[in-house]
């Protein structure tokens, strides 16, 4: 599997750029790849999306300099920044492994493996989606890494966001996910101090090849 750490990316461009990829995977072209980047601020909206959970206006929001987007991912709303890994698997699932949850979980425990490699520890919570601290230094239960994938024909598009060091209050301006619950934390809130961008992503490359079998 290859992989890429492309920095900062529009993210038109990421979709774009998903998109061919995911055809010429189609094609046997090019050969199953992860894609890691980050966003300029962007709202995003998931196929189960609800506008009641972005909490300001289209217009509110280009003033804030933050543009939002419909995709075709599954999930609700999602705040995508500088300072969050956003992982894109473009990949087909071959038999054995051609179940969506089991897929789900399984990006769930790359991001849980990584995250415990910085002394982080991370759970699932079964009534919500996402990688979760159960106990944050900032109270109670906080999503640190949302999910949203979309699978046709076993050929996977979308992927995963992990907070390491983004700019927090971007996410008030929505109920992440849908959900009002519960807060929102990052790498940077938990260890209380700064955290290498790309250490966390050789991990999140490290892992990912471990929990798919695959050598990245």
């Amino acid at each position: 599997m290859d992989f890429y750490r492309l920095g900062l990316v529009e993210y038109l461009d990421g979709l774009e750029l998903q998109r061919q990829l995911c055809e010429a995977r189609m094609r046997d072209t090019v050969p199953d790849t992860l894609l890691l980047l980050q966003h300029p601020p962007v709202l995003t909206m998931g196929r189960g999306a609800k506008a009641a959970n972005i909490r300001l206006t289209d217009e509110a929001l280009a003033t804030l300099g933050i543009a939002r987007f419909e995709t075709d991912r599954g999930g609700d709303v999602t705040y995508h920044g500088p300072g969050q890994i956003v992982g894109y698997p473009i990949m087909f699932l071959p038999p054995g492994r051609q179940d969506v949850r089991r897929y789900v979980r399984s990006l769930e425990q790359v991001a849980i493996d990584a995250l415990a490699d910085f002394g982080i520890s991370a759970v699932r919570i079964d009534r919500w989606p996402g990688v979760w601290i159960e106990k944050s230094r900032d109270g109670g239960p906080r999503k640190i890494c949302a999910l949203g994938v979309h699978l046709s024909r076993w050929y996977t598009r979308h992927g995963f966001a992990l907070n390491v060091d983004p700019q927090m209050d971007h996410f008030d301006l929505i109920h992440p996910c849908g959900i009002t619950e519960a807060g929102v934390t990052s790498m940077r809130r938990e260890l209380e101090q700064p955290v290498d961008m790309t250490e966390v992503e050789l991990r999140l490359v490290h892992h990912f090849g471990r929990i798919f079998e695959t050598d990245m």
